[in-house]
């Protein structure tokens, strides 16, 4: 029978927090909002507003240079290669796991590599020890 125990057991994972969350602080009037007015918590000012639109386009511009950068950069595809295409940098399987794995290839060439030369001087002793009948 399994043990038991009280909360996560798994490797990994974090116990739950048992602090508090925190109190939202209270709020002093500024110099802006007379001490008697009270703003509604959801509400903008008009300059807030323009502010908060003026930061909007300065992002969206960022965004799209961005953008234009990462297509100017991108390779283009060249006979059968393929290129990835999509957000935030992912694209088809077979591009991400022939850059993830190309050790795997080099790592295979050695192998067959070092298998032919093994296999080559086996022969090569076989044929001098049985063939030629030279002894050693």
């Amino acid at each position: 029978m399994a043990k038991r125990s009280r909360g996560s057991a798994r490797p990994g994972q974090l116990a739950p927090s048992r602090r508090t969350p925190a109190q939202p602080r209270a709020t002093r009037p500024t110099a802006s909002t007379p001490a008697g007015t009270v703003r509604p918590t959801g509400s903008l000012t008009d300059a807030e507003e323009a502010r908060a639109a003026e930061l909007e386009q300065q992002i969206l511009a960022e965004e799209r240079a961005a953008e234009a950068a990462r297509r100017r950069g991108r390779p283009k595809a060249r006979g059968g290669e393929l290129v990835a295409t999509g957000g935030r940098g992912e694209g088809l399987i077979a591009v991400n796991t022939s850059r993830e794995y190309a050790y795997v290839q080099t790592d295979l060439r050695r192998i067959v590599i070092q298998t032919g030369v093994l296999t080559g001087i086996l022969v090569l002793l076989w044929v001098l020890i049985e063939v030629m009948d030279v002894k050693l």
